[in-house]
């Protein structure tokens, strides 16, 4: 009992000086519990979003793999004891035109409104559903996109291609159907769809049972009845629809969770170099106080003891704080949440009480393993210390074997930092896939062996920031740099909490940009041509059109042609194309150019011999799929399997249409010319859909820089972490040189300049480590980078905006952990300063 007593004594003794790295545990703990929370309402706002698109429908039919829906399915179905109703889900290509009369640069869905109102799975955001053929439904964004709102007039093309004018009635909200995303969504009456597009598909039977009627029950009946030729439906009650829905909630739980938490053991692992740092430097200044209790009969296991309670006392009472200030973050999220409008999802940001208490024991393991490491030099003091004689760095008479343990750890971290350098060169410069792994594990080894030397590294370059602020700074600047250089191992203990933050942020940033400079040119290097032509609705180009393209002097223009033929049994896109005027860089074009006839490139089939069947009972062709699976033939015709020869195209499909066109600028032409050209050409044929390839590599883009702008947000977190740790070490550091501050206080200097060398102290510091940080992070982030990019051709360097916001982030981090110990050591007075002990 005494034991304890005295440990708590000694912990509330000690309370304001471990209060900064209780903080930086707490904040270490609310991150997690923020982090997890918001993955699991992310994730399960994909599984709502996928359960309203399974629509109220009490019994689903999909239709089976290699078959399909027919009217004749439907009419078996309806006629099934306890079915009231049945919808089929009918969707097809459409397209719609702009106010000048030219088509989305993306072909859109038609997708029929179920006439029944219990079965409709759309989610009306805005209007009235439609009530006849004229009238139509567009998604929110696309009608935005338009400019029009329910009441106007829309133009959009029918099944044949030619123009046509609907009424707006409502609006869409796109996120009841996920599976629909990024497309343009037309909604039309179920009776009105073949007007709008020429080959509709029933994806799905939507039925309502009658009152009463047993689920189960009916499932068993419709399966029975359809099940009798062909490939048979599959029939699923509707909660088993949206489990079957929800399914891969797991996996993406799962790979969102793992991203999340990265950046969350980040930040925990700042927090711990933060507690293991105070805990080092407070019980170093109670050498003497841990020497006089081994004088009066404690051992070294009561010290280690005493130290690992004080430790666990501080980690339950932060990891306590930090579920608090977590709750407090989810119930404000919450709350935010509950203003928004997120369509069918309903988000829950509150953790569960399971989350709470494995984040705070977390906690408290956290704190007991950054403190075990002082525990354990403490406990090694020797009793003779109580006269003076030993520090608990190793560095007095009394600590025998000091020298010989920082020579090892030295050589450690020279080890380390070679074999670290070595992997990560080697990763560098050799292929994927094995390249990045061993750039990871190459920057680990090295960093670690950066942090086992920050006590050197930091120093010198403090000293060669110093000469500024010594000469700017005055008496102040030579203070602050001579105290960072005096105490070598506390300004490497105090700068390594912040050098990972900086690290991890600027090598993230820059691996992704420059992953970004060079995989989106790649992108769109690799396509077959600058722009693509299809016909909104499906089908052949029309002739017309193909003429007045090749009409076109600054155009470079290829056709592909396209046929479905049976090829061994099975209905296969066949697509075909001159390769002299495809882009010189598109992926494969190599292979494509030494086709020869009688021979294909597959998507799918790798080294086989196919037969394709002869078009109108003529005789079977021979077809010898080239080795190497290649994505050329999708690239080429969205859905072709297959890329043969137009020799080969003219036996096995005679006539075969012109289904897409490639469209480049001539040589010595630019994009914005060849694009007007084109406009030009296709100003008569407004069924057509024009793809530019450059949209969807900035796309790409765009998605790379938002990850980019997330990595920096979830990594200054560690940051400001960090600057809680080079703000405690500064109280503590206050503390130990009372009396010098005293001294100088008493000579002269005024309350001013003692603020201003503790400013000028973190703003070296943070300085120093930001710069040494930048450099490491952007050394790893371009290796990084070249691993990945290695056969696509790394471009460009460090972003700069955000490696100057990283430098700005930590200085200010720097400068604000020294508003707290300014302001206390400008409130001592002389007499005060010097009278403590």
């Amino acid at each position: 009992m005494t034991t304890y007593r005295h440990t708590l004594a000694e912990l509330r003794g000690q309370l304001r000086q471990l209060l900064l790295s209780g903080a930086a545990v707490a904040l270490g703990v609310a991150f997690l519990i923020a982090s997890v929370s918001g993955s699991g309402a992310l994730v399960d706002s994909f599984s709502q979003s996928a359960a309203a698109e399974v629509g109220p429908g009490d019994v689903q039919i999909t239709r089976p793999a290699g078959g399909g829906l027919d009217a004749d399915t439907a009419d078996r179905a309806r006629r099934v004891p306890g079915v009231a109703a049945l919808a089929p889900r009918l969707t097809g290509r459409g397209g719609l035109l702009t106010a000048d009369g030219h088509p989305l640069d993306a072909d859109a869905v038609v997708s029929a409104v179920a006439a029944d109102p219990a079965l409709r799975w759309q989610l009306l955001d805005d209007g009235r559903w439609p009530a006849g053929p004229g009238e139509v439904l567009l998604d929110a964004d696309t009608a935005r996109r338009l400019g029009v709102r329910p009441g106007a007039d829309v133009r959009l093309t029918r099944a044949d291609g030619t123009p046509a004018t609907a009424r707006l009635t409502g609006t869409l909200d796109g996120r009841g159907a996920p599976s629909l995303s990024g497309h343009p969504v037309i909604g039309v009456p179920e009776s009105a769809v073949t007007q709008y597009t020429a080959a509709p598909v029933t994806e799905r039977l939507d039925v309502r049972l009658s009152p009463g009627a047993n689920a189960t029950r009916a499932v068993d009946a419709l399966r029975e009845a359809l099940g009798t030729t062909g490939p048979a439906p599959e029939v699923h009650t509707r909660e088993a629809s949206v489990r079957e829905a929800t399914r891969q909630s797991g996996t993406l739980y799962g790979v969102v969770l793992v991203a999340a938490l990265s950046f969350v053991l980040i930040a925990l692992a700042v927090a711990r170099m933060v507690v293991g740092n105070t805990f080092t430097v407070v019980l170093a200044q109670r050498t003497r106080q841990l020497a006089l209790l081994r004088c009066v009969g404690a051992d070294r296991t009561q010290l280690r003891r005493m130290i690992r309670r004080q430790g666990l006392l501080l980690g339950a009472g932060a990891s306590t704080a930090g579920v608090l200030l977590g709750l407090g973050i989810c119930a404000a999220g919450q709350a935010v949440a509950a203003t928004a409008d997120l369509g069918p999802v309903h988000l829950s940001l509150a953790p569960s009480p399971l989350l709470c208490a494995l984040a705070a024991l977390f906690g408290v393991l956290l704190t007991l393993l950054a403190v075990r490491g002082p525990a354990k030099a403490a406990s090694a003091v020797p009793p003779i210390a109580a006269l003076g004689g030993a520090t608990l760095d190793g560095t007095g008479p009394g600590a025998a074997g000091g020298t010989a343990a920082r020579l090892r750890a030295t050589v450690w971290a020279a080890l380390l930092l070679a074999g670290g350098g070595v992997l990560v060169v080697l990763g560098a410069l050799a292929a994927p896939p094995l390249s990045l792994l061993a750039v990871t594990v190459g920057a680990i080894a090295s960093f670690f062996g950066v942090l086992r030397l920050a006590h050197r590294l930091l120093p010198a370059t403090v000293a060669l920031l110093g000469a500024p602020a010594r000469r700017l700074g005055g008496t102040a600047g030579r203070l602050a740099t001579q105290q960072l250089r005096r105490n070598p191992l506390r300004t490497g203990a105090t700068g390594s909490a912040l050098l990972l933050g900086v690290t991890v942020m600027v090598g993230a940033v820059t691996a992704l940009d420059i992953t970004s400079d060079s995989l989106v040119p790649a992108v769109s290097a690799r396509q077959p041509g600058v722009f693509s032509v299809t016909r909104a609705s499906g089908g052949a180009v029309p002739a017309g059109a193909l003429t007045a393209l090749a009409g076109e002097r600054g155009l470079s223009v290829t056709p592909v042609r396209s046929a479905t033929v049976r090829v061994d049994g099975r209905d296969t896109l066949v697509a075909a194309a001159d390769p002299a005027g495809l882009n010189p860089t598109a992926e494969d074009l190599d292979r494509a150019r030494a086709l020869a006839d009688g021979t294909a490139l597959a998507g799918l089939d790798d080294g086989r011999a196919l037969t394709a069947s002869g078009a109108a009972g003529g005789p079977d062709t021979p077809l010898r799929v080239e080795p190497g699976r290649s994505a050329l033939p999708f690239t080429l015709q969205s859905g072709a399997t297959l890329l043969v020869t137009p020799a080969t195209l003219d036996r096995i499909a005679p006539g075969a249409p012109a289904t897409t066109v490639w469209i480049s600028p001539a040589d010595g032409g630019d994009r914005p010319t060849a694009r007007r050209a084109m406009d030009r050409a296709l100003a008569a044929h407004p069924g057509l859909t024009v793809t530019d390839t450059a949209a969807q590599a900035e796309t790409l883009r765009t998605l790379l820089d938002r990850m980019t702008l997330i990595s920096m947000a979830l990594l200054g977190f560690s940051v400001v972490i960090a600057g809680l740790g080079v703000a405690a070490a500064l109280v503590l550091s206050i503390s130990e040189r009372s009396r010098e501050i005293g001294m100088l206080r008493a000579i002269g200097m005024s309350r001013t300049q003692l603020r201003r060398m503790l400013t000028l102290e973190a703003l070296l510091l943070s300085l120093a480590t930001a710069l040494l940080g930048t450099a490491l992070g952007i050394g790893y982030g371009w290796a990084a980078a070249r691993s990945v990019t290695a056969t696509l051709g790394t471009l460009g360097g460090p972003p700069v905006l955000p490696v100057l916001g990283a430098l700005a982030l930590t200085v200010l981090t720097g400068l604000a952990a020294a508003v707290l110990p300014a302001r206390r050591v400008a409130r001592m007075t002389a007499v005060d300063a010097m009278r403590t002990t």
